[in-house]
C-alpha cells in the first residue's frame, strides 16, 4: 500500500466535514441566508436610488414629510410630525437587540432566555407591522384635501390667519346637486369610478371665494426652498384652473404632491412590511419550535442564528427607508 493511500486513510471525517459541509467556517444554511440578504439588499438598493432619481426630478412638487406624516393614534387634532414614525423605528430597533439577545441565549444553551427574548421580539415585530398598517390607512384617507388641475397640479390651501394647512371640509359649502357614479348603467356604458370625494369641485371654489383668508399654495419653491404661496387674487385665478378633487393619496392622486411619492411609499414600505411580516411568522415558527425543545435535541440553535441574520437585515433596510423617506 502507497503512502499516500496511507495518508488519506488517516484523513478524519470531521476534517472532510469542516471543509466540505462547512465552507468557509459556517454553515449552508447560513451561507445561503447571507447569499439571500445581498441580493435582497440589491433589490432595495435599486428602489431607494429610482426614489432619489425621482424626487431630485419632481423636487417642487415632492411633498413634505413633516406636513405628510402628522398622525398619532388616539390623539386627534395634535399634530406630531414625525413622532408616531420615530417610535416605529424606535420599536424595530429594539426587536433586533431582543433578537441578539435571543442568538446569544441559543449559543449559551439558555432555552428559557431563547423563548422570552424570541417572545418579545414577535411582540415588537407585530407592533411595527400594525403601526405600519395604520400609517398606510391615515395616508390613504388624507387630512386636508385638495385640488387638481388638468396638467396634475396639486393646488393646496393654506389659512393666511395661522400659516397652516386649511382642511376643505372646514370651508365647503353644500350646493343643491345631484352627483352620481359613473357605473355600467348610470352615465357611459361600461365605464366605471372611483367613489365621489366629500365635496364637488364647485362646493370647494365657492366656499373658498366665501373665506378671504384663504390662499392657495402651489408646488413650486422659492429661493428659501418653501413652497409659493399665492396673494388673494392670484388664488383666485388660481382656482379656475382646477378639475377635481383630490382626498388622500392612491396610486393615481396624491393630495400632499406629487403622485410618484405615493406610489414609491406604498411600494417600497409595502415590500420592507412583508420582508417584517414574513420575518415575525418565521420568528412564531421557530419560537414554537423551541419551546418544544426541538433545538435542545439538535445541540445547537442555528436555527435561531440564521432567523436573527434575516431579522437584523429588515431592521437595516428600515434605517435606509426611514432616512430617505422621512428624514430628508
Amino acid at each position: 500500500m502507497s503512502s499516500e493511500t496511507v495518508a488519506l486513510k488517516n484523513i478524519k471525517h470531521s476534517d472532510f466535514s469542516e471543509h466540505g459541509n462547512n465552507a468557509m467556517k459556517a454553515s449552508y444554511g447560513k451561507l445561503m441566508m447571507w447569499f439571500f440578504i445581498i441580493s435582497d439588499a440589491l433589490t432595495f438598493s435599486g428602489f431607494l436610488v429610482s426614489y432619489g432619481f425621482a424626487r431630485f426630478k419632481y423636487i417642487d412638487s415632492w411633498p413634505i414629510a413633516d406636513e405628510v406624516f402628522t398622525h398619532f393614534p388616539f390623539l386627534h387634532g395634535v399634530e406630531a410630525p414625525m413622532y408616531y414614525v420615530a417610535f416605529m423605528t424606535f420599536i424595530l430597533i429594539v426587536s433586533s437587540v431582543t433578537m441578539v439577545l435571543a442568538v446569544d441565549a441559543g449559543h449559551n444553551m439558555q432555552k428559557n432566555k431563547v423563548i422570552l427574548y424570541m417572545f418579545l421580539t414577535i411582540i415588537f415585530g407585530a407592533i411595527f407591522v400594525g403601526s405600519q398598517a395604520w400609517e398606510w390607512n391615515t395616508f390613504i384617507k388624507g387630512d386636508y384635501g385638495a385640488l387638481e388641475t388638468r396638467g396634475g397640479q396639486i393646488l393646496q390651501f393654506i389659512n393666511s390667519d395661522t400659516g397652516k394647512r386649511a382642511p376643505i371640509k372646514d370651508f365647503s359649502v353644500k350646493l343643491d346637486s345631484d352627483r352620481l357614479n359613473h357605473n355600467p348603467s348610470v352615465g357611459v356604458w361600461y365605464q366605471t369610478e372611483s367613489s365621489l370625494p366629500s365635496f364637488s369641485l364647485d362646493e370647494v371654489k365657492e366656499g373658498f371665494k366665501l373665506n378671504n383668508n384663504l390662499l392657495v399654495r402651489v408646488q413650486k419653491l422659492d429661493s428659501m426652498g418653501k413652497k409659493v404661496v399665492l396673494n388673494r387674487s392670484e388664488s383666485l385665478s388660481k382656482i379656475q384652473d382646477a378639475v377635481g378633487v383630490v382626498e388622500g393619496a392612491n396610486l393615481i392622486h396624491n393630495e400632499y404632491g406629487h403622485r410618484l411619492f405615493a406610489d414609491f411609499f406604498f411600494f417600497i414600505t409595502g415590500f420592507h412590511g412583508f420582508h417584517v411580516f414574513s420575518g415575525v411568522v418565521i420568528n412564531i415558527i421557530i419560537f414554537f419550535n423551541v419551546i418544544i425543545g426541538t433545538y435542545e435535541k439538535r445541540g445547537h440553535y442555528e436555527m435561531v442564528e440564521k432567523v436573527g441574520l434575516y431579522w437584523h437585515f429588515v431592521d437595516l433596510v428600515w434605517v435606509f427607508v426611514f432616512t430617505f423617506f422621512y428624514l430628508v
